[in-house]
């Protein structure tokens, strides 16, 4: 089945609440993240990674803002409401993109890790690129459409950070510590950065995207390139997570950060 158009999509209510939350937690999951890269604007390692990041950042915001359209399109509202109103518990991005980049904040002494952000970073593009490859042959026709459009910049993104990785763990022992932590350290958030949440099944069902298990083989794979078995010796957390709609209080102070202009003004655009 394909579906062409939001009108066709919306005629089936299974089809659209499936689709529904696969655009949020792709949306939500940009969202975030990107504004974990933005504050390291200014702060970054040096002044060529300050411009580099950014550019990374702001593409990555333009993807959130294309999922959003998608879902403004099915009925969900605005894009800037979506992006700026919904609470903490109607988020659908992982826990792991929400965490904080280190201690004290952007404006006063900000303590970042360099260390988390490249291993993030790193783990999320390949996710990303994965899914997007998967998504491609999307039964829903606008969001393979984008997911083409998206990749001809995600091929970028990731080998920046495969880059960057690397060089890290070619470096001298502090680094490879710090970033063979930061690694342990994400392992536990594995399966919500490739998961696909509650709906998983319904998502394969209906031809959105492909089953989890494909996707983490493929991840794994990918990431396997650049830091070896990420998943030799490691135990998963499987609890409740963030596609869930459970997060942490690192999500609601970036939700009160990023929507501080939104909520002063609420005619301007973002």
């Amino acid at each position: 089945m394909k579906v062409e158009t939001a009108e066709e999509a919306i005629k089936d209510a299974s089809y659209l609440n499936t689709l529904k939350e696969l655009l949020y937690q792709l949306a939500d999951d940009d969202f975030i993240i990107s504004f974990r890269g933005a504050e390291w604007l200014g702060l970054a390692p040096h002044i060529e990674e300050d411009v580099a990041y950014s550019s990374i950042t702001q593409n990555t915001m333009g993807h959130a803002f294309l999922y959003y359209q998608l879902l403004e399109e099915l009925g969900e509202g605005k894009v800037d409401e979506l992006a700026h109103e919904r609470v903490a518990s109607d988020r659908k991005n992982a826990t792991y993109f929400e965490k904080k980049n280190g201690e004290g904040d952007y404006l006063h002494e900000p303590h970042f890790d360099w260390a988390l952000t490249v291993v993030r970073q790193f783990l999320y593009e390949a996710s990303k690129k994965v899914k997007l490859e998967s998504l491609m042959d999307s039964s829903y026709l606008p969001l393979g459409d984008i997911a083409q459009k998206i990749l001809m910049e995600q091929n970028y993104h990731l080998a920046h950070w495969k880059i960057w990785i690397r060089q890290l763990l070619e470096a001298n022992q502090i680094a490879i510590e710090k970033i063979q932590f930061r690694l342990d350290e994400a392992w536990h958030y594995q399966n919500e950065i490739i998961g696909l949440g509650p709906m998983a099944d319904n998502m394969e069902k209906y031809g959105l995207i492909e089953n989890e298990q494909t996707l983490e083989d493929r991840w794994l794979e990918e990431v396997k390139k650049s830091v070896g078995d990420f998943k030799k010796g490691r135990s998963v957390n499987r609890g409740a997570n963030g596609r869930e709609g459970n997060h942490t209080n690192d999500l609601t102070q970036a939700l009160n950060t990023l929507a501080e202009v939104y909520n002063t003004d609420r005619k301007a655009v973002w």
